[in-house]
Formats: structure tokens, C-alpha cells, sequence
């Protein structure tokens, strides 16, 4: 576990004292030993709450709703994948030889749960602060670039569709493919009257989100 204390100590966690924890959430269900799945859901917790923390100090003067919308997509799954890849979790990650053929090491899901995995591990391995501490320094500039609160493209084009006097988008999974750790899924969105846009992506909401971006992209 060498490899592994060196990538910790290089991503800012430091005093580890539990490290077979931290093995255990790098460990994918593939393998048949016990897995991360446990951490990730305490871990998505963690950083739920440290990321809600951050963005109700930076952005003292907002409601609710954009805190919200905010904070659905910083801790998104593509994000937490975004910020594994941004510390090159990739190749630490233990799978099974069929999940290392498949190539989950660069699955977003995969990464995603890693991630929330590795911030629930610090939870129990060392508290709440050096939890919140890791999250800021791994989200800090993300909250700090997003100078307007983001407007989700589903909701934007249920807007567009009311002030167009439209019936309301229509949202379709067209196909499911890939093994069950790195599922993706097509999904289709239409409005009565125009030609459906069809997306793909690691999660039926983010293919609806990214259907509904390009369907903005091209009637709006």
C-alpha cells in the first residue's frame, strides 16, 4: 500500500491512520472484497455538507433555490469525477479483471464514487475538520469561478417551452448499454412540433440535462 500513501500524502491528506480504510475505498465491487459503497454513501454526506457550508459563506446574499442549484452541481457525479481525474485516481483504483478490461478505472461513475468513497474514509479515519478542509481545498476555485448561480437546462427549457406557448418537453430513455459499473444511458427530450434531440451519458439525469442543453443549443 505504498503507492496508495504516497497518492494521499500527495493530495493533501496527511496523518493517515487507518490506511486499509482508505484501500477499502478504492476498492471496487468487482473484486468480491469489501467495497467502497458503504464510504461513498457517508462520504456524499460529508461533502454535501462541506460544499452547502462553502457556498452559504461565499454567496451570502442568495436564496435558496440558486444554493441549491449550486450545490446539485458541484456535487454531482461528474464533478467528483472531474476532481478524481484532477488527482489521478484513476490507476489506484483495485478491479476486478473484467471492470479493469472495461476500462472502469475511467468511468465517471466509478471515479465519482471513489471520490465521496476517499472524503468518507477521512471522515472516520481523522473527524469532520480535516474532512472539510480536504473538500475546500479540492473545491474551493470551483465555487469561487462561479461568479452567477448556474440555471439548469431542464428548467431553462421548460421556460422556453411556456413562453412559446408549448406543451412541456417530453423526456425518453432511448437505450441502456454498457456493463452495470459503467452503465450509459441515451435519452431523447422533445417538444411537440420540433425534431427530439437525443444525449448520452453515466446517468439518466445527466443525458436529460445534456439533451435538454443541445435542444436550447439548436431551437432556441
Amino acid at each position: 500500500m505504498s503507492d496508495l500513501s504516497a497518492w494521499l500524502a500527495a493530495t493533501g491528506i496527511e496523518k493517515v491512520g487507518d490506511l486499509p480504510l482508505y484501500e477499502r475505498a478504492m476498492t471496487h465491487g468487482s473484486t468480491g472484497r469489501p467495497d467502497y459503497q458503504r464510504l461513498e454513501f457517508l462520504g456524499d454526506r460529508v461533502l454535501g455538507l462541506a460544499v452547502a457550508e462553502m457556498l452559504y459563506d461565499q454567496f451570502p446574499d442568495e436564496p435558496e433555490g440558486k444554493l441549491s442549484h449550486r450545490l446539485n452541481a458541484l456535487v454531482s457525479g461528474t464533478t467528483c469525477a472531474e476532481v478524481a481525474r484532477s488527482l489521478d485516481a484513476g490507476p489506484l483504483i483495485i478491479l476486478g479483471k473484467q471492470a479493469r478490461s472495461d476500462g472502469a478505472a475511467e468511468s465517471d461513475n466509478v471515479l465519482g464514487d471513489v471520490m465521496e468513497s476517499i472524503i468518507g474514509a477521512l471522515f472516520l479515519d481523522q473527524g469532520i475538520d480535516p474532512a472539510r478542509r480536504f473538500v475546500e481545498s479540492l473545491w474551493r476555485d470551483r465555487i469561487i469561478a462561479a461568479a452567477t448561480a448556474p440555471r439548469h437546462p431542464k428548467s431553462l427549457l421548460q421556460e422556453w417551452a411556456a413562453s412559446s406557448a408549448r406543451r412541456p418537453p417530453v423526456y425518453e430513455i432511448v437505450a441502456r448499454t454498457g456493463p452495470a459499473h459503467s452503465r450509459l444511458f441515451k435519452v431523447s427530450v422533445s417538444v411537440k412540433g420540433l425534431d427530439p434531440i437525443t444525449a448520452t451519458a453515466p446517468s439518466k439525469r445527466e443525458a436529460e440535462t445534456r439533451a435538454a442543453k443541445a435542444f436550447l443549443e439548436k431551437y432556441r
